[in-house]
């Protein structure tokens, strides 16, 4: 017998930059970043959220201008190519097919471009395109959301949904780029700047003590959307994330250890019993009290801790109970959270604020009365807002 073992490495790098009206003629940051690729006129779809073209007033004629000013450095292959946003376009398998249609027709290659502009669900399906059409065509992500900004632009995953799972199909793929432009924030409705935030309070709980500080410090700033706060946080959460693939040495999640997913077991089984109604971070949100409340009933935070955090979470503005909890199966949701993942069922859990702790089961009558725990909560807290003054 012969055997040859391969072994190779791939070195990845890609710029997350903030900045504000990309599109403007005088933003030199997209046509800075193509010139110093230095491989001549670049070929580009532009695939654009639906909501994101209806918000933002004159997005095309500013898009239009933009690429005549630059027309020695790129080229939009054709009009921009709009989707429906939200969670609802994971669902629909003609929108992949429309977009590697799209690639296919204007015969991009894969030194060519796709541009996502929009949530952090279109910026799934238009990666998982890209990833898949030529086995590869560049991405650059330009987030239009709190959440999309702060978490899911900033990564290597992409994914749509099948089989009435999330993220059931999808690829490990680097984004050439990744460019958030703060304005787009300004078209946002509360919900979906208030969706945003779970995501930050996450990886502070998870990581950094001294962000969750300032955060429940902020947490008034944060409940009225202060640009300068919320700008802050997308900042710090993004380092925080971009950190952790860098340096925990498992960005393709090859092992079963994954602190980002705090909150996350309950959270994507709740978006699926609500057929998306929850939108990801309300659902985030509610996973997080839930998995608080488990590490305080394994005597993991105290109660003061425990206090703070889910006081953060009321007072920023989420609702931490939702009738779907009624129907959850907890069983079911850990065997499919442990198969979306494999290896090892690996649950993360707080030891104390800001550190983690793994765990390879879980009490079901515990977690049960953590459930139950929550409910008599959130019905004190509507009694009590129902009391005339």
């Amino acid at each position: 017998m012969e055997s040859i073992r391969q072994e190779f490495t791939v070195s990845y790098s890609y710029p997350v930059i903030f900045t504000r009206d990309l599109f403007t003629p005088g933003n030199p940051i997209l046509p800075e970043f193509l010139a110093a690729r230095g491989e001549g006129r670049a070929r580009i779809a532009l695939v654009v959220d639906s909501e994101v073209a209806r918000l933002t007033v004159g997005l095309r004629e500013r898009i239009d201008l933009f690429a005549d000013l630059h027309r020695d450095l790129l080229e939009f292959v054709a009009p921009p190519h709009i989707i429906p946003g939200g969670e609802g376009c994971k669902n629909r398998p003609e929108e992949l097919h429309r977009l590697h249609a799209l690639v296919e027709q204007e015969g991009l290659c894969r030194h060519s471009y796709i541009i996502a502009l929009g949530g952090g669900a279109l910026l799934d399906l238009a990666g998982y395109a890209a990833a898949t059409a030529h086995r590869g065509i560049r991405l650059i992500r330009m987030p239009t959301t709190v959440l999309a900004q702060n978490d899911a632009g900033v990564g290597v995953k992409n994914g749509v949904n099948a089989f009435g799972r999330k993220n059931f199909l999808g690829t490990f793929a680097p984004p050439c780029a990744v460019i958030n432009d703060f304005d787009f924030l300004r078209t946002l409705e509360q919900r979906d700047q208030r969706a945003g935030i779970a995501e930050a309070i996450k990886v502070a709980l998870i990581k950094d003590r001294p962000l969750f500080d300032r955060l429940y410090a902020q947490r008034e700033e944060l409940s009225l959307f202060s640009p300068t706060a919320v700008e802050r946080l997308i900042v710090d959460c993004a380092r925080i994330h971009l950190e952790h693939i860098r340096s925990c040495g498992d960005p393709f999640e090859f092992g079963t250890s994954r602190p980002l997913d705090f909150g996350h077991w309950t959270a994507h089984t709740l978006e699926e019993l609500t057929h998306g109604e929850l939108r990801h971070g309300e659902a985030v949100a509610i996973g997080i009290a839930l998995d608080c409340l488990y590490s305080h009933r394994r005597s993991l935070i105290s109660d003061t801790e425990l206090h703070r955090i889910l006081t953060l979470l009321e007072e920023v503005g989420f609702t931490l109970y939702h009738p779907a909890l009624r129907r959850f199966n907890i069983t079911k949701a850990l065997r499919e959270f442990r198969e979306h993942l494999g290896g090892t069922l690996t649950i993360p859990l707080l030891r104390g604020i800001g550190n983690t702790v793994e765990a390879h089961e879980m009490d079901l009558e515990l977690y049960q009365e953590c459930i139950f725990a929550l409910a008599a909560r959130e019905s004190r807290r509507g009694e009590r807002h129902e009391q005339p003054e």
